[in-house]
């Protein structure tokens, strides 16, 4: 059987470009042997283990006049015989005889790239403007040594293959660390003393001040495991506890302290659920963040003096900061019943938190809820909604039975430094 393509060049580089051919590399499961990047936050990982570029597509861009060459792009394979970036996301590809990928997401192109496009645009190798011509990120299903020469020969998706879903999931954990990462702004612009960084993906914060992971926590891992060790250093140079948010153990032996299923669908597909006729539901404005912070209290959620304070801020914060962030109220009688936010980022809406007084519950308010804020999604252009549940509790049933399909779990590790009790 002849093969589909081939291994032209293996490149690997400590960091940035151009990638340099290498004779043989072993391909682990975080990627080449020998192979770094300069901006960690946002390149590497299990999700982003091997850059793959087609010499045709090179040629291509060489026939423009651009002066790209095999590896100085970045990629870490450049092959023969196959358009990767045409084909599906979760095709698989055997190349030698062991080694196996499967096709993650298109690789978006940065400044670096500038030096190799005549015109310094980089746009050229963008899914969105040339799909023949990106480069393409793959997982390593089985790991094995890659050379040049090596045939490849393209497979179809594995029947349980998670690629689409894992592609969701990278969208609804951005979106879920920017929400995280301006609420902590606010409260921090607000005067209570959260310390935040965003640094590419890695979102964290702490706030020795106020206890619980609300404000003491690191988003972003899960798809970047091997940022763990950044997070830990993070809140040992604090000397304060932080929640590592993840996929897998950050580290052996380590248990989780709580648990989230996370939820998805396209808000087209939510089913509707409208609240009793005696009850509104409205966006609220930044005068009623207390009204807010109060049902939060009555719903018995336990909430600190301190952190409820601070959330009385974000609460301002996001009700002023529409069209990206949005709190709605459930009113009975006027009265404050029920009320949840909505954040929206390139298209994903994220629900955030919610909460029902005990005397409004059993009225379907948290549903009504769910499908006001992926109405208002759909209105700001999302094509996607996620939210987090813990399992087996009433808000996983209401998500479920307005048919958001569960598509992974995420864990919370509380990380205490050396030294503290």
């Amino acid at each position: 059987m002849q093969p589909d393509g081939r291994v032209l060049q293996v490149n690997v580089s400590r960091g940035g470009v151009p990638k340099l051919p290498v004779e043989r590399a072993w391909v682990s499961r975080l990627g080449l042997a020998g192979d770094g990047h300069n901006e960690r936050t946002l390149h590497g990982g299990p999700h982003r283990a091997v850059c793959l570029f087609s010499v045709e597509a090179i040629e291509r861009l060489q026939s423009e006049g651009h002066p790209v060459e095999p590896g100085s792009v970045g990629e870490n394979l450049t092959t023969s015989g196959i358009e990767w970036s045409l084909l599906p996301v979760g095709t698989r590809a055997r190349v030698g005889a062991e080694l196996e990928l499967e096709l993650a997401s298109s690789t978006t192109p940065c400044s670096t790239q500038k030096r190799n496009f005549i015109d310094g645009r980089f746009s050229r190798i963008s899914i969105d403007l040339h799909p023949s011509d990106s480069r393409m990120y793959a997982r390593v299903v089985h790991v094995r040594e890659v050379r040049p020469g090596d045939e490849i020969r393209l497979l179809a998706p594995a029947a349980d293959s998670r690629a689409a879903d894992e592609l969701l999931l990278g969208r609804l954990e951005r979106t879920e660390t920017l929400s995280s990462l301006a609420a902590w702004r606010a409260a921090a612009a607000a005067g209570f003393d959260v310390r935040s960084v965003e640094d590419g993906e890695l979102g964290m914060a702490v706030a020795p001040g106020i206890p619980g992971p609300a404000f003491n926590h690191a988003s972003g891992l899960a798809r970047m495991p091997q940022l763990v060790p950044q997070a830990i250093a993070f809140y040992e140079q604090a000397g304060s506890p932080g929640w590592l948010i993840t996929e897998e153990a950050p580290w052996p032996g380590a248990q989780a302290a709580r648990e989230f299923a996370v939820f998805s669908a396209p808000p087209e597909d939510v089913g509707k659920a409208e609240p009793p006729p005696w009850v509104s539901i409205r966006l609220s404005t930044p005068a009623e963040a207390p009204a807010v912070i109060g049902v939060f209290a009555a719903d018995g959620q336990p909430v600190a003096a301190d952190e409820r304070s601070a959330w009385r801020a974000v609460q301002a914060a996001f009700a002023a900061d529409a069209p990206r962030r949005f709190v709605l109220l459930a009113e009975l009688g006027g009265e404050p019943v029920a009320t949840a936010a909505l954040h929206v980022n390139r298209r994903t809406g994220w629900l955030r938190a919610s909460a029902v007084v005990p005397r409004a519950r059993g009225l379907g308010l948290q549903r009504a809820l769910i499908a006001a804020r992926v109405r208002l999604a759909l209105e700001q252009g999302c094509d996607v909604v996620g939210a987090w549940a813990e399992p087996d509790t009433v808000s996983a049933a209401n998500l479920e039975r307005l048919r958001l399909r569960r598509v992974a779990t995420r864990r919370q590790y509380e990380y205490v430094p050396r030294g503290r009790p």
